[in-house]
């Protein structure tokens, strides 16, 4: 079977994907749609073959993204896959709409929501238009969360029997192994997203700051590119001295296995790698509890939840694990690698979305 793999970013294709495409490499032909970036090179040393793919990655403007949509086209008549497989929103849209056209099986992946589906208005209205039209003909739809999938359901977007919840991408077990508890202190936290206001990084900077100015010995590691202009206020508490600001860094582990607790208050989510990577290896979680992020903590044992949006909540949340022991902080931390293999084992994630995709493309 010959499966082309549409995406708009090669760290994301490459960081969380990479194992589901070489399962896929084993029988079949994998093509992969994207922009270039240095991360497609190993995908085509493991052998993909590469179409380089302009996709704007900013603003839905359906006018301007009819361009995408024609290469969509021109690609599927090209290449003729026997199936195509999509993330993030304009390839499952534009690249679902082209497959719809041309009777070729597809399958969309729904890694989150974003902005559009946070209030009410006429761009939900318009979104959610676009998603039905492309997802009409979708054999399966994955999900990373109950609550995306019921959302779609209960707005006529995608039928119950084809919307299939998967437990996010999954964490490379061997890849984030669980790594010794740091027994030095102040404690550490980290931060791993883009810097940005939807990731919860205001409530973060507060809840730091009144944590300090009442005395807490704590720091903050921040990684990631900046989305919004933060450089002033990150240089501002680099001055003060808690935070340490490392960019984008693309791999995370020895900072992972340096902090004592990851925090990640974000707004909203598919399903947060960060928090499940962090987990993996023996770090208890901070996080919202909000679809995409609740899922990998269970509260009190593994982690801690705070409420999305609300920096005295994510204050509370941090002075409490300020407040415990060494020994109870390790102890969250291993009930966190434990809930991992349990549940969040790449390699389950990825045989049940083998199976899906061999399912649909048997049916061309």
């Amino acid at each position: 079977m010959k499966v082309l793999i549409a995406a708009n970013y090669d760290v994301g294709l490459y960081q969380f994907r990479k194992e589901l495409i070489e399962a896929l490499l084993k029988d079949h032909q994998v093509m992969i749609s994207l922009p270039y970036g240095t991360l497609v090179d190993p995908l085509q040393a493991a052998g993909c073959t590469f179409i380089d793919t302009r996709v704007d990655r900013r603003g839905l403007n359906p006018v301007k993204d009819m361009t995408l949509f024609r290469q969509y086209h021109k690609m599927l008549k090209k290449n003729r896959p026997d199936l195509v497989v999509t993330y993030t929103i304009k390839p499952n849209v534009y690249g679902g709409m082209a497959c719809r056209m041309k009777k070729i099986p597809y399958a969309a992946n729904i890694t989150g929501l974003g902005t559009a589906f946070q209030n009410e208005g006429m761009l939900r209205r318009f979104v959610t238009r676009l998603y039905r039209s492309a997802l009409k003909k979708a054999g399966v739809v994955f999900f990373e969360n109950a609550a995306n999938r019921q959302l779609f359901i209960d707005l006529k977007i995608v039928p119950e029997d084809r919307a299939v919840l998967l437990n996010g991408a999954g964490v490379n077990l061997e890849h984030y192994s669980l790594t010794p508890y740091p027994k030095d202190g102040p404690v550490r936290f980290l931060f791993v997203g883009r810097v940005m206001q939807e990731k919860g990084i205001d409530e973060l900077f507060s809840a730091m700051e009144r944590l300090r100015d009442e005395g807490a010995e704590c720091t903050l590691e921040v990684l990631g590119g900046y989305e919004e202009d933060y450089a002033d206020t990150i240089r501002r508490y680099e001055e003060k001295g808690w935070l340490r600001y490392h960019g984008y860094q693309l791999d995370v582990r020895p900072y992972i296995e340096n902090a004592h607790c990851f925090v990640l208050p974000s707004y909203h989510e598919g399903m947060a790698n960060t928090n499940l990577e962090c987990a993996a290896m023996g770090r208890p979680v901070i996080t919202s509890d909000i679809p995409g992020c609740r899922e990998a903590v269970v509260d009190g044992k593994s982690g801690l939840l705070c409420r999305p949006k609300d920096a005295g909540s994510l204050y509370e949340a941090m002075r409490r694990f300020l407040e415990m022991t060494p020994d109870q902080r390790e102890a969250m931390g291993r009930a966190g690698r434990q809930r991992m293999e349990t549940v969040f084992d790449k390699r389950l994630v990825v045989a049940e979305t083998v199976k899906h995709l061999e399912r649909n493309g048997s049916r061309k």
